[in-house]
């Protein structure tokens, strides 16, 4: 059975003829939006703020849609079984905060990137100091570390389908992307992804359909689950039994108790940040703002996770002694696909791919160019210059995920070491919106201790974050010791001063309690409260958990059940669209 990995898929003359054709429909439109991003680093990164919330939310589900993640799914569904899929699932708490408590903020504060944002909520050179210091950890660091995974992901595709070495694929993944992004900036990355989301959707679905009739139906697979694993029902299971020992309920209770709001992740930041900031700032408005990363969060956890799963579920049952269990969903596109198909999926593949890259060379260039080349090394130049620099600076970042894709085996282990690494940092980026004490030092201090101890518990074989309950174990012990050392350090450092923080004020708005001080001194009312903004988050967060178990139901011929949880999802949603009218106003 292992020997299924060294064989390629047979690729006939429809495939590569859909496969080109995408490609060239990709390049068209890098090279028809050139100019537009030549005209100003505003243009080049933020598509001059121009953006209607379908294509800015369209964008951000693209860019999360990337080769790695049906792969990682993979993984986590075969060594947790459904209910692994929590990993991520519970970030929809964190989505749904960005949504109703940030993406007004954001826009309204008027930054370039979310870097920029921290010398408009702090002063002097403590914040001179973040700024540059989040420009190389994000911008190089993390992206880099992402951009690695990613490739990793489509590397993997490469070999296993047309049976290209490791580096050979590496090349041609990112020549193709890198060209495209450095040349037409973000309006040609948000046209792409959606051409790309749509694609990619597509040849998800086919292959949930094609993988079903190869292991004979949901009967078939059942069958094969119990056969192979001897518990089809837990492996199936959404939510586990307390016992489980494919998602034990320590780990499951840090995922859903913990890691949304005490982690930094990208795509799924407390508080917002990263590409998705990003592509608030590109909206048109605040309203555009909110509604983008609102069909963001619905899109991303409810349309894209079943394809995938009933694929690790048909891999599971078809390759059930493969070694590299990630592998298994590109198998069983070899194996299964008829020819036409096969192009589709590589091309699916491909948009998946390129939309996730574009999005990071372009957001990673932005923190090179915008919080350090222009901040601290040449603050005053020509238009063009810039521009020439921001392309430069995509290129850069793309030689070095290139390098980062070589050394990195699996994308599962290389998201939890991530998520640890940014562990206990999340309610920083929370508080600093709706708590006036949070200086400077608040975010320096987490994001160093974050580091530190990640990688001091390391050292520790038990608290491998590969291991379910080790990860949980490092997740706690992160969260704890990160949060006691950036509170002390705030409490221990002066405030910002009183002019900086009624600046911000004014400029930004953010209301509630933390803010009372500052409204006094301003003469302004009291800051409103902030109990629409919870009523509309906790509707928010069920509904999407609604559609996505409403979904996995019918997926599974559970029509009765799914079509109840779908029918209170209507009514959730009907409350939700009450309870935002109630909003306040821009």
């Amino acid at each position: 059975m292992l020997m299924l990995c060294s064989q390629s898929m047979r690729l006939a003359a429809a495939d590569w003829f859909i496969i080109a054709i995408y490609m060239a429909i990709s390049l068209v439109i890098g090279a028809f939006y050139a100019r537009r991003a030549g005209q100003s680093v505003n243009e080049y990164f933020l598509a001059g703020r121009q953006g209607p919330w379908w294509l800015v939310g369209t964008s951000m589900v693209a860019t999360t849609f990337a080769a790695d993640t049906p792969l990682a799914v993979t993984g986590m569904v075969a060594a947790h079984g459904v209910a692994g899929n929590w990993l991520w699932w519970n970030f929809v708490m964190s989505a749904m905060l960005t949504v109703f408590f940030y993406a007004r903020l954001w826009r309204r504060a008027g930054v370039l990137t979310d870097v920029e944002f921290v010398e408009i909520r702090y002063a002097g050179r403590p914040a001179a100091l973040l700024r540059g210091f989040r420009a190389v950890y994000l911008g190089v660091l993390m992206n880099c570390l992402i951009l690695g995974w990613v490739t990793l992901g489509m590397v993997k595709v490469l070999a296993l389908t047309l049976g290209v070495s490791k580096w050979q694929a590496i090349l041609l993944c990112v020549a193709v992307t890198t060209f495209y992004s450095v040349l037409s900036g973000l309006w040609g990355v948000l046209m792409t992804d959606a051409l790309q989301f749509v694609i990619a959707m597509v040849g998800s679905v086919a292959l949930a359909v094609f993988g079903l009739r190869a292991v004979g139906g949901l009967d078939g697979m059942r069958a094969g689950l119990d056969r192979y694993y001897g518990q089809a029902d837990q492996v199936l299971a959404v939510w586990p039994a307390g016992d489980s020992s494919w998602m034990p309920l320590m780990t499951l209770s840090v995922y859903l108790g913990v890691q949304w709001w005490a982690s930094w992740y990208p795509g799924a930041e407390p508080g917002g940040g990263g590409y998705i900031a990003q592509r608030m700032f590109s909206a048109k408005d605040e309203t555009h703002s909110l509604l983008a990363v609102l069909w963001f969060t619905i899109a991303h956890y409810t349309l894209r996770p079943w394809p995938w799963i009933v694929v690790a579920l048909c891999s599971m049952v078809l390759y059930p002694h493969l070694t590299d269990k990630e592998a298994g969903y590109v198998l069983v596109m070899v194996d299964h696909l008829p020819a036409a198909w096969r192009g589709l999926l590589l091309a699916a593949f491909l948009a998946a791919y390129m939309s996730t890259v574009s999005t990071h060379l372009n957001w990673g260039a932005s923190y090179l160019v915008n919080d350090l080349y222009r901040r601290f090394i040449r603050r005053r130049a020509g238009v063009h210059h810039y521009v020439t620099v921001s392309r430069l600076a995509t290129l850069l970042i793309a030689l070095l995920a290139m390098v980062v894709a070589s050394r990195l085996e699996s994308v599962q282990t290389a998201w939890k070491l991530l998520l640890a690494m940014g562990a206990g940092t999340g309610l920083v980026y929370i508080l600093r919106w709706y708590w006036w004490r949070i200086n400077a030092w608040s975010e320096i201090s987490a994001m160093l201790a974050a580091l530190a101890v990640t990688l001091g518990l390391r050292a520790f074989p038990s608290l491998n974050v590969g291991d379910p309950r080790g990860f949980a174990l490092s997740m706690l012990i992160t969260v704890a010791v990160t949060t006691m050392i950036w509170l002390g350090v705030t409490m221990w450092t002066s405030p910002e001063p009183d002019e900086t923080l009624c600046r911000f004020y004014q400029r930004v708005r953010p209301g509630g309690p933390g803010w009372r001080p500052i409204a006094r001194q301003l003469g302004w009312d009291s800051p409103g409260r902030l109990s629409v903004l919870f009523i509309n988050w906790m509707l928010g967060c069920a509904l999407v958990y609604l559609i996505l178990f409403g979904v996995g139901r019918l997926v599974f011929h559970q029509w009765k059940v799914g079509g109840e949880l779908l029918g209170l999802a209507v009514l959730i949603g009907a409350g939700m669209i009450w309870a935002a009218r109630r909003l306040p106003g821009d």
